[in-house]
């Protein structure tokens, strides 16, 4: 498979190209999230503003890494623990991770009482996560926000950019679905990859193959939570021990909900 849009280059002379595979990941969340580079940018200006240049990350569902590289280029002196469940997604991070002593990735399910005790560190300075938690539902994470509140430090942050949508707002909800969707199906004509696509692709790989075989025994074709608004998720972040919880970015569609410890 070479080239872009509907085709990957998954090998190099050395063995398994798992840049191709990250720019591939990004790309077809980027269809989804054509403003997901800005959600990382704002999450790492507060990052900067709260914590400094050299914080201790705990990258949470990680998948691919993508918090952590844009954490690692921007603030080289930062370290970043990724956890996630996904054997496919830990599988590209750790291919484009392997080396680097600033990353530790943990394999570990969040919806697990204990999977606390898998970390290296007990407590961090900010936790960082971007659309990955909505597919548990509200029950489930309330429950793993009170997991979290004692890993992040006094001073330090919880940052969780998603789908949070507001349901008291129909007709600004439906007028920007169809608008995204309408500029998701020029895309998807163009030959960029949807969710389906990609791991169909990734299914076709003799690396990956097995780890994908067995994301989907773990996850199915696909979960997705509740998505409470976020009003919810703040009321929840400051019941579960967070003095200060409020938006620091917003979509139509989404937002950075920032909670200081």
């Amino acid at each position: 498979m070479r080239g872009k849009g509907r085709e990957i280059v998954t090998t190099t002379g050395t063995g398994t190209n798992w840049t191709a595979w990250q720019e591939s990941w990004d790309r077809q969340q980027e269809w989804y999230l054509p403003d997901r580079e800005e959600r990382f940018r704002v999450m790492l200006d507060m990052v900067e503003a709260l914590v400094g240049t050299a914080p201790r990350v705990l990258d949470l569902a990680c998948g691919t890494g993508s918090i952590t590289a844009r954490l690692l280029a921007r603030f080289p002196g930062a370290t970043s623990t990724g956890v996630d469940l996904d054997p496919a997604l830990l599988a590209i991070a750790r291919g484009t991770f392997e080396g680097d002593d600033r990353v530790t990735l943990v394999e570990a399910d969040l919806k697990s009482p204990d999977w606390p005790a898998a970390l290296p560190h007990g407590s961090y300075d900010a936790v960082l996560t971007a659309t990955a938690l909505h597919w548990l539902h509200s029950g489930a994470l309330a429950t793993l926000y009170g997991q979290l509140a004692p890993l992040v430090r006094e001073g330090g942050v919880f940052m969780n950019a998603d789908h949070m949508p507001d349901e008291s707002t129909p007709r600004i909800n439906a007028a920007e679905h169809a608008q995204r969707h309408a500029g998701m199906e020029r895309a998807k004509r163009d030959g960029v990859l949807d969710w389906s696509e990609w791991w169909r692709l990734a299914a076709q790989d003799p690396v990956l193959a097995g780890p994908t075989a067995r994301r989907y025994e773990i996850y199915g074709e696909h979960a997705d939570g509740d998505t409470p608004s976020a009003a919810w998720h703040a009321a929840a972040l400051r019941e579960k021990g967070f003095a200060e919880v409020r938006p620091v970015w917003c979509s139509p569609s989404d937002t950075l909900l920032l909670a200081l410890k």
